[in-house]
């Protein structure tokens, strides 16, 4: 009717358990340092260069704007969905997670 589980099976579950809890917490890891790994595939569109000069008001180069943005230790950096989002001072950048192409840039208001 009912099997028993002994105490040594529980236990492996708990293992189990408990390493798969580490790998996802290593991957958590691994995955917020992701961006900062892969910092030299940033790139960005000609339509994007223009895009985000018109919403920020910058004249400086695009790319290495938002990569200081990226590698400034008061950044937010965090990953929803798709997509790398990082909050700077008043500024948001939003990266492709798999291309690492920079979409779009917006002030925070």
């Amino acid at each position: 009717m009912y099997e028993r589980i002994s105490i040594n099976c529980c236990h492996c579950y708990y293992n189990e358990y408990k390493e798969t809890n580490i790998k996802r917490s290593l991957f958590k890891f691994w995955n917020v340092n992701g961006l900062l790994i892969n910092i030299y595939k940033i790139h960005t569109t000609h339509l994007g260069i223009s895009r985000i000069k018109r919403n920020l008001g910058i004249k400086e180069d695009v790319v290495e704007f938002c990569k200081n943005k990226v590698l400034d230790k008061k950044s937010l950096i965090y990953r929803k969905g798709k997509n790398w989002y990082i909050e700077n001072d008043a500024i948001k950048i939003t990266i492709n997670a798999t291309s690492y192409t920079i979409i779009t840039a917006h002030t925070i208001k």
